[in-house]
């Protein structure tokens, strides 16, 4: 057992660089294959062609083999008519007193003599070596006269009933011809009744004639494959060539640089081709141009109203304060409108506020206040602020934060507002039904899930919900009195930290945002610690949490925290331990 295990391992050592070495081949042949288009083009030009040849090969050397053979059957079924005449004259003119050997010897002399005379002509069939066979005859033993076992027994069969005939055999003379040959039978009409005349013919003019013919066509067919071969790398390179520098100039006007055109040579296909991708590249180029223009133009636009509107705004404001502090001295009309005056104020100063803080992203100028601190904080700053929200919704807050603290170097004012805006626009699309902030971190990086059981999202609108101003649904009306640039400044201020903003969502069950931040700045987020898409986890509210990977504890609006939370808030504003925060009763009720 021992010695079979030492074996196995042995070989197993042995075999493993040449194992190694086959799959780091197939891996490059593989790689080439497949980047290669003038390999693939030569390949299956070669290949395609040497099946052709090889089937005008099998073909041609068939049909030369059947003609050769049949004029060798012509020839020798001649040749046979002739030797029988012969053997019959000489066996009737022979003295009948001899012994039958002698009388057959001498018949095979005639016939050997004729055959190898120098000034005899034999015609097409060549040399032959004949044999007399008379069969036994009661007492009589069978006589024959040259090498009569190399006489097939089906060739016999069918002379001795009186039929001529061939067949194709291999001999093996001792004193003469091996190999394959010709032999013709036929019966004679002697004073020898049961005389059987049979001549081999040997075919080794035909055998070398067909050898000939192969080695004519194999050196043939390397000679064509080789010219082939040069032939297709011609073609193919003149195909490849251009739609080569055509790729090479696409990476290079992929890369911003706009003036790189490919060189048109001729008239013919592939300059007609150079002429189109240059008319599209110019098109392109002006169009990215004009893009550019409008962008810089529309920022400029935004940066320049958002700063002008800062004076007019504030004079207003403070016109709006004074009327709105008199106001108990109005009447209710002039009253209302003075609160609704202060509240669209409240919101334009909100959204001439986003407009600056995009275009500070937008011209590159957006710092990052980074500090080092708990990011528990900026979670319970941002459910604070939208607490209003949840009030006034009845939407439940669930918060899951680490009994640890989980720090991080971020800039707190920025990490806030996104949690606001993600907290915000699930209380918009939320409908109502509980809402999740959960914080998770790992070594290297953290990560925010704001989950909801709202409206979702359709596919294809994740992408798109980051977009500046946009609505899955115009109609919808929006409680939190945004501006539509929330999440798009999120993503900003996300992507200010090296972090990422993701979003997942399902027609009816709901959308998951997710926010991975690295812990130490300037560091690549790499694998987030909280997946995006929930899992189908089942928890309901007041029984035993679920796990602590779990992201989806939503079945049906029950919802469960996760690492160990008081179901209440925490007394005395203890700030260490996860929370749930429950909605606020209604305006009137006590609190």
């Amino acid at each position: 057992m021992i010695r079979a295990y030492r074996l196995r391992r042995r070989i197993t050592r042995r075999t493993l660089p040449l194992l190694r070495w086959s799959r780091s081949l197939s891996s490059w042949l593989t790689h080439t294959w497949r980047r290669s288009l003038q390999l693939r083009v030569v390949v299956s030009t070669l290949t395609l062609s040497l099946v052709v040849m090889l089937v005008l090969g099998v073909v041609l050397t068939s049909q030369i083999t059947d003609r050769l053979l049949e004029v060798k059957i012509n020839a020798a079924t001649e040749e046979m008519e002739r030797s029988r005449t012969l053997v019959e004259g000489q066996l009737a003119g022979a003295d009948d007193s001899g012994s039958l050997s002698v009388r057959l010897d001498s018949a095979r002399a005639t016939l050997t003599n004729r055959g190898s005379d120098a000034g005899q002509d034999t015609g097409v069939a060549g040399t032959f070596d004949p044999v007399l066979i008379v069969p036994g005859d009661g007492p009589r033993a069978p006589t024959s006269s040259g090498p009569a076992d190399q006489i097939p027994q089906n060739l016999r069969a069918f002379v001795q009933n009186g039929q001529i005939a061939y067949q194709f055999a291999t001999v093996d003379d001792p004193d003469g011809y091996s190999g394959p040959a010709l032999i013709v039978g036929s019966p004679t009409s002697s004073n020898i009744s049961t005389l059987e005349l049979y001549l081999v013919f040997p075919l080794a003019g035909e055998e070398s004639t067909l050898a000939l013919v192969r080695g004519t066509l194999l050196v043939g067919a390397l000679v064509l494959l080789v010219l082939l071969a040069a032939i297709s790398m011609i073609v193919a390179r003149q195909v490849a060539l251009p739609i080569r520098s055509a790729s090479r100039i696409a990476v290079r006007f992929a890369d911003g640089r706009l003036k790189e055109r490919m060189p048109v040579r001729g008239e013919d296909d592939m300059a007609r081709l150079a002429m189109s991708f240059n008319e599209m590249a110019e098109s392109l180029s002006r169009q990215i141009t004009q893009l550019e223009e409008y962008g810089n133009l529309q920022k400029r636009f935004t940066s320049d109203v958002s700063h002008e509107l800062r004076t007019p705004l504030t004079t207003v404001r403070m016109a709006a304060d004074l009327i709105h502090d008199g106001s108990d001295e109005l009447d209710p009309s002039l009253k209302r409108a003075s609160e609704l005056l202060v509240a669209e104020l409240d919101r334009f100063e909100s959204l001439l506020g986003d407009l600056l803080e995009i275009s500070r992203h937008d011209a590159g100028v957006a710092e990052l206040a980074a500090e080092q601190l708990d990011l528990r904080m900026c979670a319970r700053a941002a459910v604070s602020t939208v607490r209003h929200l949840a009030r006034e919704t009845a939407t439940e807050l669930i918060v899951d934060l680490p009994n640890e603290p989980v720090g991080a170097e971020v800039d707190p004012r920025r990490v806030e507002r996104i949690l606001r805006n993600l907290l915000a626009n699930a209380i918009d699309h939320g409908e109502g039904k509980p809402i999740l902030l959960r914080l998770r971190a790992d070594d290297a990086a953290a990560a925010f899930v704001v989950r909801d059981q709202g409206v979702g999202l359709r596919p294809g609108e994740e992408k798109l919900v980051f977009n500046r101003f946009w609505r899955s649904d115009p109609s919808r009306v929006r409680r939190s009195g945004g501006t539509g640039l929330g999440l798009a400044i999120s993503v900003e201020d996300a992507n200010l930290h090296n972090g990422k903003l993701e979003a997942w969502g399902e027609p009816g069950k709901g959308a998951c945002f997710r926010l991975t931040l690295p812990r130490e700045r300037g560091r690549k987020v790499g694998r987030s610690p909280l997946p995006l898409v929930p899992t189908s986890a089942h928890a309901v509210q007041g029984k035993t949490p679920p796990a602590a990977g779990d992201t989806a504890p939503f079945v049906g609006g029950d919802i469960a925290p996760i690492a160990g939370g008081d179901i209440a808030p925490p007394a005395g504003g203890d700030t260490a331990a996860p929370s749930v925060v429950e909605p606020a009763p209604p305006e009137g009720a006590a609190t």
